[in-house]
């Protein structure tokens, strides 16, 4: 990379658009070289009178303080101590007047029309809490590859990114910090960073879970890059850094109350059974939605799906209202307080080997299915060879994570998985599989097995895990108990002008039996058994209508 003067020189001038005035805060610790780059980018493509520089020096042992003291337009607070990243930044926070705070690492370069962006994405909405750009160096896949190999190309490189655009605007659960931008609002009503992190890793975590908690959503930028030459003063520090970020993992567990890595997870299986088109409008529902991964990136591929959730810790569910419309509770208990046919999609990932009864909650949710509506479900195989290695060998042994995980309930093959569907009433139109790599073990134990068994369940025992999508099917067989067979015929005398008043009385005294499927039935036995299908359910309608009854016929 070149130096400072390049960028000084470089050919470009700041858009002096209108723009919220910033406090960039950077902490420096040595590296003096990457803060002067750092600097000097600031300088070339921000407009001047739309931002201010707070560096916060953590006791630099180079010449850092000494070119801190030489630069006329940085605000500059210089420790005696290097207190860490989070109490070095919430100094520089504290002394800042910017609408938005912008928190900055000093190995970083930014690039032509990057605060504009960025400002552009967090004022889009007022519920946008903060942003954060894309990177050639950077963990929670903010970063991209790249092909540059110098300042130069670098900078032709993100201008053609940096072109602010909606849609490249992600929903996140996270943001990294090393370009953290906040409103000042949001900051003042959840507070600065936790020292309890210091010297640094899991504050930005902790920052973005507090962001959501409060209703807030995070913006990914995809529209906004800026090099990051990443993690330089932590790069000789490697058993250190480890130790820290182990402990401080810890302390946000204990803090949240939860393992935060484990609920943000995101199920990427079964958002690829999503069919719908790109800008429909849908509802979808995820049964232990953790603080809402799976929902969020769903969002991110379908920008109008409506998202509900429903979470069995209060701690983890006031995160995820940051994402969805969530409620709290067991499954199996609740009464769910959402509509009949409602939903579009129901996930039931890694959910169903937790429960007492599958075979009833799989029943239950076929109420608020619409009719062409689907269940997306992923479940471990336990006829898995692992699981029947250690079972030759005398052992059912329970584990902290996996097939045999400690906390499950219910244990399926194949057979039962199809079995489960099939008992309410849902016709399953794919099984997909994730499968893991043999041993040379697995692989003769699984052939001895074939040889004693069924060669065609060869494939089963190499599964670990099966991806589910069914699709909510009509039980056709409800149609031969009598109250359907009347209904059948009172249908049919409304399609020959027969007795009009008695079968009509007769048809709500069904609806007010049979609520949850009344619409399901009316359009069943008017396609399947009467000529003048339309003049019938208009007959329906009207007297829908006259008893004040809103539910809609297709």
């Amino acid at each position: 990379m070149e130096s400072q003067e390049f960028i000084k020189d470089y050919d470009y001038e700041a858009n002096n658009e209108s723009m919220k005035f910033t406090s960039i805060i950077i902490l420096t610790y040595n590296q003096l070289n990457f803060t002067k780059l750092c600097i000097e980018s600031i300088r070339k493509f921000t407009p001047l009178e739309n931002y201010e520089i707070i560096v916060v020096d953590n006791n630099s042992t180079d010449d850092t303080v000494e070119w801190l003291d030489n630069q006329e337009d940085l605000k500059v607070i210089y420790n005696k101590e290097n207190k860490g990243f989070p109490a070095g930044c919430n100094q520089g926070m504290v002394i800042s007047k910017g609408d938005n705070l912008l928190l900055l690492n000093n190995d970083t370069i930014v690039t032509p029309n990057w605060l504009n962006n960025l400002q552009m994405a967090l004022y889009s909405s007022n519920d946008i809490g903060a942003v954060g750009c894309i990177s050639n160096n950077c963990s929670n896949f903010q970063e991209i590859q790249v092909n540059y190999t110098n300042i130069s190309e670098m900078f032709e490189f993100a201008t053609k990114i940096n072109v602010s655009n909606p849609s490249s605007w992600d929903y996140r659960l996270k943001l990294i910090g090393y370009c953290y931008m906040i409103k000042r609002e949001v900051l003042d009503k959840i507070g600065l960073l936790d020292e309890r992190f210091t010297p640094g890793n899991y504050e930005d975590d902790d920052l973005s879970l507090r962001i959501l908690s409060e209703g807030y959503k995070l913006f990914l930028c995809r529209d906004t890059f800026i090099h990051h030459f990443g993690s330089v003063s932590f790069a000789n520090e490697g058993s250190i850094f480890s130790q820290v970020l182990f402990n401080n993992k810890l302390k946000i567990q204990e803090k949240w109350g939860f393992d935060t890595n484990y609920h943000e997870r995101v199920k990427s299986g079964i958002i690829g059974l999503i069919d719908s088109d790109l800008m429909e409008s849908f509802n979808v529902l995820d049964v232990g939605c953790g603080i809402g991964g799976t929902l969020l990136e769903i969002n991110n591929k379908y920008r109008n799906a409506n998202l509900y959730g429903i979470e069995t810790s209060e701690a983890v569910a006031k995160v995820a209202k940051g994402v969805c419309s969530v409620i709290v509770g067991d499954i199996e208990k609740l009464e769910l307080p959402y509509k009949t046919k409602f939903f579009d999609y129901i996930i039931l990932a890694d959910m169903l080997e937790y429960v007492i009864n599958p075979w009833e909650l799989i029943k239950k949710m076929k109420k608020y299915l619409k009719k062409d509506g689907y269940i997306l479900a992923n479940l471990p195989n336990i006829m898995h060879v692992s699981v029947l290695q250690n079972i030759i060998n005398g052992r059912f042994k329970y584990e902290d994570t996996g097939i045999l995980n400690k906390t499950h309930i219910r244990f399926f093959t194949l057979a039962e998985i199809e079995e489960l569907f099939n008992f309410a009433s849902y016709e399953v139109t794919s099984i997909t599989a994730n499968a893991l790599e043999l041993s040379p073990s697995d692989s003769t134990l699984i052939h001895a097995l074939c040889a004693l068994g069924n060669e065609n369940l060869r494939h089963q025992y190499s599964i670990y895990q099966y991806i589910v999508k069914a699709k909510n099917k009509l039980d056709i067989t409800r149609y031969e108990n009598d109250d359907m067979v009347n209904l059948k015929f009172k249908l049919m005398r409304l399609d020959n002008n027969i007795d009009l008043n008695k079968s009509l009385d007769y048809i709500f005294d069904m609806y007010n039996k049979y609520k949850e499927d009344f619409i399901d039935d009316i359009d069943y036995l008017v396609a399947n058994h009467t000529i003048n299908k339309k003049q019938v359910k208009d007959m329906v309608v009207a007297e829908l209508s006259k008893r004040n009854i809103n539910i809609l016929l297709e």
